[in-house]
């Protein structure tokens, strides 16, 4: 019962993609545009901090754990049925960008006070 509400929410988007396909790359390109900015945003903050030690390897893992909860949490929403390939982009893409934005917060609390 709740798959297909969580499918159903989906089929407007499903529907819209399948129109054209100029709809279909607008959004494949805003994935890969959202996957990119995550990665930057993960690689400038772990620069940032520098090498491992003690206390940016806690982090670090932390921020580990964050990109998998995305990954748990993304593949029990996106259904699995139909655009499978755009949805794991975008697994991948939100994942990589929560691990990005907590970095971001790790970092203004810990380097910059």
């Amino acid at each position: 019962m709740i798959k297909m509400k969580m499918e159903s929410i989906f089929d407007p988007l499903r529907t819209w993609a399948e129109e054209s396909p100029g709809n279909w790359n607008i959004l494949l390109g805003s994935g890969f545009v959202l996957l990119v900015v995550g990665m930057i945003l993960v690689f400038v903050f772990m620069k940032k901090m520098g090498k491992g030690d003690e206390r940016t390897n806690q982090i670090y893992l932390k921020s580990t754990l964050v990109m998998l909860f995305g990954v748990i949490l993304c593949d029990l929403i996106f259904p699995k049925e139909y655009m499978w390939q755009i949805f794991f982009l975008f697994k991948y893409s939100l994942a990589f960008i929560a691990s990005g934005i907590y970095l971001a917060i790790q970092y203004k609390r810990d380097f910059l006070n």
